[in-house]
Parts: structure tokens; sequence; C-alpha cells
């Protein structure tokens, strides 16, 4: 797992394990508070770009071989350090409105598809920090939030007008959906303008989810969408019948209005396993079904068209079987990733990012009045819309009932997620997330570069299949 990682960073990233990390107690921060005050000052004089470079810890790496005799000028460095990455978080937060709520950790971050260098190896193998945590919060920031609403038109016949309590998965695949139309229409270096008036695509995004059914994506038209599983305003759902809802809601509207509809300009695709999801085995992502969904998507116009993938799992009973965690991380790492929908039971979060053994999340939970964005209104207010607030939790805690998103732009796209795909599979000793093949019949993954992983998960002690159970 740690070589996969490291295989695809080696030209963004340099190795830090040969360094270990020291805390500083509470005792020692507040001793030196006055110290702190005078290095808010300095580092604050020394360049108007400093209020940029943002730091996240208050760990400082030292080298094992460290001596005896240097122990305490090392303490006086951590001492000092501590201080000036808590005067600089402090004026970020006031002057920026970035506000942070994770730990201290000097590793790299992985916020869906892109990695944030926290520390930095200087000339002379000592710890530097980089402005790698300003711009991951930027981009944290700039991902779109969708929550709980009040007050929008009555879903339906039904008399809910409110989603509160009942609706954060549909918030949560709301926002992974918004994502996926972000990064097609925008690209992925996109980061909200500080100033209006935005985007237009942007705001046509916004539009999409309004809480109407005028918005193609409102909850108002994914609860329609969920009629045929027997599901009706106020029940909650999971991650499965979640991704079916918008297998259902996007096949629909492109029957309905065929390419004249920009709403949605993808295919979808749930994968899922060799009984439709709902019981045994890693799902299978075949990749005749894909290129059949795009063909399907596109009228048979074009052989190949950008295509959402979903992969709805379940990965233990009360908890995350431990040996799936690393593979859900990796994950972040793929250019294509959309994140995770997922959570604490029965509190379904937008999984973004991951550092070290935590998961950085976007939370639907807060209640705001229902807001619906006109889509020629470049300067509309969007706030509502984005979370200044970063927040972490253990990776282990989220529920094994989850689904992960990808989007490929092309069929080159598509082809590196499959090597990628296909090299976790077979680096997860035989309990992959789920597989490559080529069509439903093939035995073997499609990509004969890579080894029999789906033989070694015949083979491996402990198969993963006890560990899948119903959706």
């Amino acid at each position: 797992m740690k070589n996969y990682i490291s295989d695809r960073t080696d030209t963004a990233s340099t190795d830090c394990s040969d360094r270990i990390c020291s805390s500083v107690s509470a005792k020692a921060g507040a001793r030196n508070r006055k110290s702190s005050k005078s290095s808010l000052w300095s580092a604050f004089l020394v360049s108007a770009f400093s209020l940029f470079d943002t730091h996240s810890d208050s760990r400082v790496c030292h080298k094992k071989s460290q001596a005896t005799g240097t122990r305490s000028h090392g303490w006086s460095e951590v001492v000092k350090r501590v201080t000036n990455i808590g005067s600089m978080r402090r004026i970020q937060e006031r002057v920026l409105g970035y506000k942070t709520n994770v730990s201290n950790s000097i590793s790299d971050i992985w916020l869906l598809g892109v990695c944030y260098r926290i520390c930095l190896e200087g000339p002379s193998q000592e710890a530097v920090h980089s402005n790698g945590y300003a711009a991951f919060s930027e981009d944290f920031c700039s991902r779109i939030l969708m929550t709980y609403r009040k007050g929008f038109v009555s879903i339906g016949d039904s008399k809910y007008s409110s989603d509160v309590h009942w609706g954060c998965m549909l918030r949560s695949s709301q926002m992974l959906v918004a994502q996926a139309l972000l990064v097609h229409r925008l690209g992925r270096s996109w980061r909200k303008p500080l100033h209006q008036p935005f985007d237009r695509d942007y705001i046509e995004i916004l539009h999409m989810f309004g809480d109407s059914e005028d918005s193609p994506f409102s909850i108002h038209n994914l609860v329609k969408a969920g009629e045929s599983y027997a599901l009706a305003p106020g029940s909650w759902v999971g991650p499965y019948a979640m991704c079916r809802r918008w297998e259902t809601l996007i096949r629909s509207k492109i029957e309905k209005e065929g390419l004249q509809d920009k709403s949605f300009p993808m295919a979808i695709y749930v994968v899922s396993g060799d009984e439709d999801g709902e019981r045994g085995g890693a799902p299978v992502l075949c990749i005749e079904d894909a290129s059949r969904n795009c063909s399907e998507f596109s009228k048979n116009q074009i052989e190949w068209s950008p295509i959402l993938l979903l992969v709805p799992l379940v990965l233990g009973l009360d908890k995350v079987n431990p040996r799936y965690l690393p593979l859900l991380a990796a994950t972040f790492t793929f250019p294509q990733s959309l994140g995770i929908l997922g959570g604490r039971p029965g509190a379904s979060t937008y999984i973004v990012g991951a550092q070290d053994d935590k998961v950085f999340y976007l939370d639907p939970h807060e209640v705001q009045q229902a807001v619906n964005i006109n889509k020629d209104d470049m300067e509309a207010d969007t706030s509502s819309y984005h979370c200044n607030v970063i927040r972490q939790i253990p990776l282990e805690s989220i529920d094994p009932s989850l689904a992960i998103g990808f989007y490929c732009r092309d069929k080159d796209d598509f082809d590196d997620f499959c090597s990628r795909a296909s090299e976790l599979a077979a680096e997860s000793n035989g309990a992959p997330l789920f597989t490559v093949t080529q069509s439903r019949h093939s035995p073997k993954s499609s990509r004969s570069h890579e080894a029999d992983f789906l033989d070694a998960a015949d083979d491996a002690e402990g198969s993963a299949q006890d560990d899948w159970q119903l959706l």
C-alpha cells in the first residue's frame, strides 16, 4: 500500500520516513504564550505573503540519531516553531476565514486526487513548512456543500418542506455529483473566485441542485426517482439505493430529453457484484459494460463519453474491516477521485480527502434556509454552498456501508483509472474493494501486466466474501 502511493507521487514528494515526530505538551505552550505573541507580530511583519503560509502541526520532525547533548536545543526549536505555527493559524482563521478542527499531522494530505505537502525537507535535512496547508484549505473550501434545507415547496404530494433528520444521504450524494460536474465543466484546478461576478458554469451547477422540481437534481427529483424502490420522503436510504436513484434519474432524463439535455453531460455506471450488488463478493467493474453505457448515453454517436462511476460497498458488520482501510485511503490518490459517500452510522457525510489514518469531510447536517439560484444571476449569494470549517474523523470510525465515486473524462482517463484500480486490487492481499475485468465472462483482470489478483483472492486466507453483507 505504501509503495503504491509513493510510486504515484515520486515527482511531488520527499520521503520523511527516516524522521520521527515529537509532540509539545500543553504546559510548554502555556509557558511560552508571550513568545507566541511575539512570534505572531514577527511573522506578520516579515512579509504580507506569510499570511498564506499556513501550518497545521504542533509536532516537529527530528532525526532519530540526534545526540543527547543537543536535545535541549532541539526542544527550543520545537517550542519556537510551535508558537510560530499557532500564530500563523490564528492569522489565517481571522483574515482568510478558514477554520480548522483537524489533527496537527505534518503528513501529506490527499484531497480528491491532489496531494498537498505540509512538511518539506530543507538542504540541512530539517523539516520546513510549505504553503501546502493554505492551498489545501482553499481547495477544500471551494468544494460545493449541500446541507439540510427548510422552507422549500413540499415534495410531491407529501407535507415535507424540509429534509432535516432524513436527507443527509441525499445531500451527500448531491455533493459528489456536483463535484463531478465541477471537474467536467471547470476542471479540477478550479477554485471559487473571491469576488463576483462568478463563472457561468459554476452558477449553472448550483442552479441544478436547487430545492424545487425545476432544478434537475433537486431533492424533489431524487425522491421521485426512488419511487420504483418504494422509497418515500422522510425515509433514510443507504449508499446502494442512493446510487440506484441517481442511475434512474439520469437515465430517465436522457430517455426523455435525449442529447439536447446538457444538465448531465456524462454516462453513469453503478459498479455492482455478480448478484447486482446486493450480496456476495467484491463488485466487478466490467469494461464492456462501461463502454455500452457510454454508447447508450451518446445514442451511438461517439465511441466513448465522460462517465461517472459509482461503487457501493459494504466492508464489514458494525465497522470497516481494518484490511480495507489503506485501500480506501489510497482511492483519494486517484486523479479520477470524487470521494466517498459515508460517515458515521445513520449520519451520512461526503468524505473528500485523507491524511494518515483520518479523513476530511463535508457535513450536510447543518440546517439552512432553502435557496434557489437563478442560472443567469452571476452575482448570486453562494455562501451557503461552501464551508470554511475543515473537519476530520478517524477513517476506522466510518460506517462500513459506503459508496466511492470516480469521474473519467475520456477513454484514456478511463484506461488510467482501470490500471490504478487493478494495481490497488493486486496489492490487496486477496481482499480488493472491487476488481476490473474486460467482460462478464472474463475470469481475470483485463490488465495483462497486473498480477492475477482474482486467483489470489480465491487462495487467500480469510476470503473477503465473509465481510460482504446484504446492502
